[in-house]
């Protein structure tokens, strides 16, 4: 599978969860306008007019296999300095993007991810109990995770001066469990990765995608139409670049990590 600009495969997994969101919604919905169809009493008439029963307006949103696999729950929380009051805002989430440096890991990613940020000068925060500008504190939770964690390395930067993104080959390590104790607001929550995507090519705008797959305990390589069984510590070999020049152009772009059961404690 060539690589074009269009074809991102972090774009792509967006629009395919989303896609069958919406298709799983309008079969849903087509079912259920088909047994209400032909549950309905006969209309009855007042004064010459019909009456039908209204839908209730507060409809709950559906919840499709996507949103129960994939869907988790940030929280971005700040802080005025003036009056201490801490704004929450809650948002939904199918993946998360992190920005990655040489040599690091994802908990290192994870740790940034939710460090605590200062505004102040020209980005002071309106405090309503203040009715005012004032400086804050603000960081990012994870309020709830989901039972499938997708993360997506940043390794494609804009370079302004180049007008176009370069790829960054940092060496970033990811475990095979994955541990989210400082990051999430309730119990801690610990992961198996079961499958990586792999971007192999030394720029954004071309090169080939691989995957990693664990399936019944063994690790499998897919390229196109090849799959080969590989060791487990063979992973390891698509973590990146230890120097910023090097002809290792195979690195880890999309991570799939699967929440344990046994540490479920939604």
């Amino acid at each position: 599978m060539l690589l074009f600009v269009s074809q991102d495969a972090h774009e792509f997994l967006i629009f395919l969860l989303n896609e069958l969101v919406d298709i799983l919604e309008k079969e849903v919905q087509a079912a259920k306008d088909d047994t209400e169809s032909s549950s309905l009493p006969p209309e009855r008439t007042t004064n010459g007019s019909k009456v039908t029963q209204a839908d209730d307006i507060h409809k709950e949103p559906l919840v499709t296999w996507v949103h129960k696999k994939f869907q988790g729950i940030l929280t971005n929380e700040t802080r005025c300095l003036r009056c201490e009051t801490v704004t929450a805002r809650d948002e939904i989430f199918l993946d998360l993007s992190l920005d990655i440096e040489q040599n690091s890991s994802i908990t290192s990613c994870l740790k940034n991810f939710s460090s605590i940020e200062t505004l102040n000068a020209d980005d002071k925060f309106f405090c309503d109990k203040c009715c005012s500008l004032q400086e804050a504190q603000k960081r990012m939770k994870i309020k709830k995770p989901p039972q499938i964690l997708v993360i997506q390395l940043k390794r494609f930067n804009y370079i302004e001066q180049l007008g176009r993104n370069k790829k960054l080959s940092y060496r970033v390590a990811f475990p095979l469990e994955l541990k989210l104790i400082d990051y999430v607001e309730e119990a801690d929550a610990v992961y198996s990765l079961f499958a990586v995507v792999v971007h192999m090519g030394s720029g954004s705008s071309h090169g080939h995608y691989v995957s990693l797959i664990k399936s019944h305990h063994h690790w499998l390589f897919f390229d196109d139409e090849n799959v080969e069984m590989i060791d487990e510590s063979a992973v390891q070999t698509f973590f990146g670049s230890a120097q910023e020049y090097s002809s290792n152009t195979d690195h880890g772009y999309i991570l799939f990590y699967e929440r344990d059961v046994t540490n479920n404690h939604d």
